[in-house]
């Protein structure tokens, strides 16, 4: 059997052994004759990197249930000069650890970075993979390579960047976000609702819901390229206060670090940015602006209620004066942070309804895909009133219609219905679970025109309707009620909008 064989092998095996036998005693006291970490192992230097001939069976390294980290001295050689006593720690990254990170990478899919691989590419060898990637890095000889850079357009015309890091790269990140999430989970804002375990965007919405109906004043807060901004210096002093481990920052210092390529043209960072698209970027960022802005709300301005999704904010004031005030305080204390808003889509909003009676220009905002504007209400017993609320916001809106229109499906004429609705079901599901939580009915607009572009598939498709567009609609009408739940959002009411 070949060597990469053998380790494929090996890496798999050590996935079943990695809760079996301990090579320490009950009082934690290692037993004689045992390895509790790699003997030999790669050492880090700022000129290089060297690895002994000599490891320690891989499948001997396993046979723990924890990694005790300890200093071992060896001797090794860089650039020719002999180095004695040089002390390597044990990283306690196991086999299960990578599996499973690779099991969520794989699962959000995704495409490859600069080395063209993509996840079916680097699952043909999944075992040998896996394993270089594991000994990399428990021996701390683990190199990020550069991030593809590319530019997808946002909703104003410009453009957002977002790097993407290889599939072996994502899923080294994973290993030490999911190794370091518990630990700053406890640590951040109940205010905070992006990219975090068990909380959402719609729990966001839900909270600012409920704020705008206390408060009437809101500052919509847009930090300009936050993510290509992010100070390195002062990110590591924040993570310096929860993570002791060498080994985490040594890997964080490397991906922050990491250079970026654009059109073929590897250029190297200045100190700032995690890229937006990278797997540990949010758990970053979070912390980040944790300090830059969370804590420091609650310790500067107690009392003050805010939602935080990523790197957008709403804060809730209960009048302009206070707003403007809090505004000009947060441009400062982010300006200190290295950081700035965006000055045309910052702004102070009046959260106009029935019972408040002010004169301000602004009063709505847009808030994670839903719009925030004085919308009419019913209560319990039928009676209408102007509140205020949100629903699918106008962009979203033109967002998606201009998503359909692209598809061009109306002119899928040799695909059948049943193909279609394969096709266009989980986009049609996702468009109702997230913008039909809040406002279900404002979707009619998005499922009008997706029906009247099936309407025109039908006229295109069956020549005997002679194109005729009533025609076309009795046909489809007839077929809806023969199979109801064909189309997602059919099954909830819009099988005639």
């Amino acid at each position: 059997m070949g060597q990469t064989s053998f380790r494929g092998h090996d890496f798999y095996l050590g996935l079943f052994m990695e809760q079996g036998k301990s090579n320490n005693n009950d009082k934690r006291k290692l037993q004689v004759g045992q390895t509790p970490i790699r003997v030999n192992s790669d050492v880090l230097f700022d000129g290089g990197l060297n690895r002994i001939s000599k490891e320690a069976s891989v499948m001997e390294v396993e046979r723990r249930v924890g990694v005790i980290q300890m200093e071992l001295p060896f001797t090794t050689s860089v650039r020719g000069r002999k180095i004695v006593e040089v002390a390597s720690k044990g990283i306690p990254i196991t086999k299960q650890m990578v599996w499973e990170s690779y099991k969520k990478v794989k699962s959000k899919k995704g495409s490859g970075g600069v080395d063209g691989k993509n996840l079916e590419i680097y699952s043909e060898d999944l075992s040998s993979n896996l394993y270089k990637l594991w000994n990399r890095l428990t021996s701390g000889s683990y190199y990020p390579q550069a991030v593809l850079e590319v530019e997808i357009p946002k909703k104003d015309g410009s453009k957002r960047k977002l790097g993407i890091p290889t599939i072996e790269d994502r899923i080294a990140q994973q290993v030490v976000k999911d190794y370091l999430e518990p630990r700053l989970e406890k640590v951040f804002h109940n205010s905070s609702y992006g990219y975090r375990p068990k909380r959402n965007a719609h729990q966001a919405l839900e909270e600012v819901r409920q704020n705008v109906r206390k408060k009437a004043w809101v500052i919509d807060m847009d930090i300009k390229s936050f993510f290509d901004r992010v100070s390195h210096a002062l990110l590591s002093k924040a993570l310096s206060r929860h993570v002791e481990e060498n080994w985490v920052k040594l890997y964080i210092d490397r991906w922050l670090n990491c250079p970026k390529q654009v059109d073929g043209i590897t250029v190297k960072k200045e100190g700032e940015g995690t890229p937006q698209g990278g797997v540990i970027s949010p758990l970053l960022s979070n912390l980040f602006l944790h300090y830059a802005l969370d804590k420091w709300m609650d310790k500067t301005h107690p009392g003050i209620k805010f939602v935080r999704y990523a790197d957008d904010v709403i804060v809730h004031c209960t009048s302009k004066a206070e707003a403007e005030r809090i505004l000009d305080s947060i441009k400062s204390r982010l300006k200190s942070c290295q950081l700035e808003l965006h000055e045309k889509k910052t702004k102070v909003v009046f959260c106009k309804s029935g019972r408040r009676r002010s004169e301000h220009k602004v009063v709505s905002f847009n808030f994670l895909g839903y719009g925030f504007q004085p919308r009419t209400s019913a209560t319990k017993s039928g009676k209408m009133f102007l509140g205020y609320d949100c629903a699918i916001s106008k962009e979203s809106q033109t967002k998606i219609a201009r998503e359909l229109r692209a598809t061009n499906f109306q002119r899928w004429t040799a695909r059948s219905i049943e193909e279609i609705a394969d096709y266009f079901n989980s986009k049609l599901r996702g468009w109702l679970n997230y913008f039909g939580k809040f406002r279900r009915w404002k979707l009619n607009r998005i499922f009008k025109l997706f029906n009247a572009r099936l309407t025109n598939w039908v006229r295109k498709r069956y020549k005997r309707l002679n194109k005729s567009y009533i025609k076309a609609c009795k046909w489809l009408r007839e077929y809806k009620l023969v199979n109801p739940e064909l189309f997602v959002h059919w099954k909830y009411g819009f099988i005639d909008s």
